[in-house]
């Protein structure tokens, strides 16, 4: 059966501000490899699915860019472009649909555009695993990830005691949103929970009966617009029909109540890169556990007496010196100089608020 893989790819990653803008998001910027996230993200399946069969729903700021950026194999009619954004479900079943209008039915990998995988072999066993399990069981499946630490960052899953025999396959027995410290390290400690990594793994017949069943006025407006996919008239069908779909995750609108849900733990070096504090699990300190990183970092910086601190160069424009700091985080860019304590990484989305607030769409 053919296999396809759909990269979400059209959020704002305001955690990442300055670096990451609306127009250049964190997906389309050179954070944690030698090219853009997206295109390191397609590179981790090169193995297990074409480039080819990519396809990418983003937004329309942010299009022509990723027209610009992504590798020449990913065919630019595969990029499917949302009018507005309406969270996971819509442009879940936007794919799912172009996919079934493209193959009649086919193996759809619902992945993060911006996550970094540490061990690329761990992760394509993985991915291969549930690809062959959704098309031999019509179930969904999706991949959680064994927890490091108790973050109360992530979602997480709660997964059966036994495997199916002979597989590294489970029952998913719940989704559990973003839990407290202490309830997150009773997760950890039973041994029971995984985080949820935002991979989803299904055939495309299966996915959409169950938004016919969980979501059916999603799935009726979108099979009355079908006819007009893949042809001239899909993007005025798109851009009358998206605003009016209700704005829901594909968590809580259809994984929270699909049945016989499977999950496989893994563990791949697996990080989501969500915010600058993040950076300490993808690249190598030194010494002191300083980071020197970014496109423009060359020999523009130096550390002096300072400890567990990133510098991150985005413009090459200054020397940057960090002196006598522990557990910081400095980013400098053309028109903006970011410096927070990495315990306060997820506050860099307040300054973002602040400057929609007060109209600087400049730096937004």
């Amino acid at each position: 059966m053919q296999r396809a893989a759909v990269i979400m790819a059209g959020g704002g990653g305001t955690r990442f501000w300055p670096v990451s803008r609306m127009t250049t998001p964190k997906q389309l910027v050179k954070l944690t490899g030698d090219d853009v996230m997206i295109n390191e993200t397609i590179k981790h399946y090169d193995s297990v699915i074409g480039r080819e069969n990519t396809f990418i729903v983003t937004n329309e700021k942010q299009a022509a860019l990723m027209d610009k950026v992504l590798f020449d194999e990913v065919d630019r009619s595969h990029i499917l472009i949302e009018p507005v954004q309406r969270n996971t479900a819509p442009c879940i079943i936007y794919a799912a649909m172009t996919l079934k209008k493209l193959y009649g039915d086919a193996i759809m990998a619902v992945l993060p555009a911006d996550h970094h995988i540490g061990n690329i072999k761990e992760y394509e066993r993985v991915l291969n695993l549930a690809m062959d399990t959704a098309e031999k069981t019509d179930r969904i499946v999706t991949v959680g990830l064994k927890p490091t630490f108790p973050s109360t960052g992530y979602g997480y899953i709660n997964y059966s005691e036994k495997a199916s025999e002979g597989t590294e396959v489970y029952d998913l027995l719940r989704f559990v949103e973003k839990p407290d410290l202490a309830t997150a390290t009773e997760y950890v400690n039973s041994g029971r929970y995984l985080w949820n990594s935002g991979m989803f793994i299904w055939k495309v017949s299966v996915i959409l009966d169950y938004f016919r069943k969980l979501l059916p006025d999603m799935y009726e407006a979108m099979e009355n617009i079908f006819d007009d996919l893949r042809t001239d008239r899909e993007a005025e069908a798109i851009t009358n029909t998206y605003p009016n779909l209700q704005k829901i995750s594909v968590d809580y609108g259809i994984m929270e109540h699909a049945e016989g849900v499977y999950c496989i733990p893994a563990d791949f070096g697996w990080n989501d890169v969500g915010s600058w504090d993040s950076l300490d699990n993808v690249f190598a300190g030194d010494k002191d556990g300083n980071i020197a990183a970014g496109e423009a970092i060359g020999n523009n910086h130096r550390f002096e007496g300072t400890k567990n601190t990133v510098i991150f160069d985005a413009a090459g424009d200054k020397y940057v010196a960090a002196v006598g700091l522990d557990n910081i985080v400095i980013v400098n860019t053309k028109d903006a100089i970011l410096v927070l304590n990495k315990d306060k990484a997820q506050d860099v989305k307040k300054i973002v608020d602040a400057l929609k607030e007060s109209g600087r769409e400049d730096l937004l």
